[in-house]
């Protein structure tokens, strides 16, 4: 039989950490992102460059309930967006694998107070001007022939292992 949350002892923790979507527009990426926001229990999504349609079928199919339980901001200008949140005193962190990144894996995220993870479009990635603001480029190693992978998927990974040595907040 399958356990539900409610039979399951999972510990709540809140995490310091805001995702920072700069162009997603795929309704089945935005509703599994919501997913994973609630289920690492992160301050918030904050979508940038686009206008979320909350009324897409796809995306409230994949999101399934977590609309309601997630924080979420939109605002036109990413860069603007990573800018406040590093003067609010959070690590920029963006997911992509360039020239100086590091390995998910091989980063301690303990030393960081509070974590702005940036993922970028879907096709064309995180803008240049967002990297260049980054404190830290992180880059998911891979075994097979392609180079990427699905963006919800990596989100996951990401926020795996970086809430596995945050400091919850509660």
């Amino acid at each position: 039989m399958q356990k539900t949350h409610d039979t399951t002892n999972f510990e709540e923790k809140k995490f310091p950490l805001v995702l920072v979507l700069d162009g997603i527009s795929s309704p089945a990426n935005i509703g599994s992102l919501f997913r994973l926001a609630d289920a690492f229990n992160i301050e918030k999504i904050i979508f940038c460059g686009i206008e979320v349609d909350l009324q897409s079928n796809r995306l409230k199919r994949t999101a399934r309930s977590t609309i309601k339980n997630v924080i979420f901001e939109e605002h036109e200008i990413a860069e603007a967006v990573c800018k406040d949140l590093k003067n609010s005193g959070y690590t920029l962190l963006a997911l992509e694998i360039a020239a100086g990144s590091e390995a998910v894996e091989e980063v301690n995220y303990s030393s960081f107070q509070k974590i702005a993870l940036v993922l970028g479009n879907e096709n064309s990635g995180i803008q240049d001007k967002i990297l260049k603001l980054a404190d830290k480029m992180l880059h998911i190693n891979m075994f097979g022939k392609n180079s990427s992978m699905n963006v919800t998927h990596a989100a996951a990974i990401a926020l795996f292992e970086i809430t596995k040595s945050l400091q919850p907040v509660r």
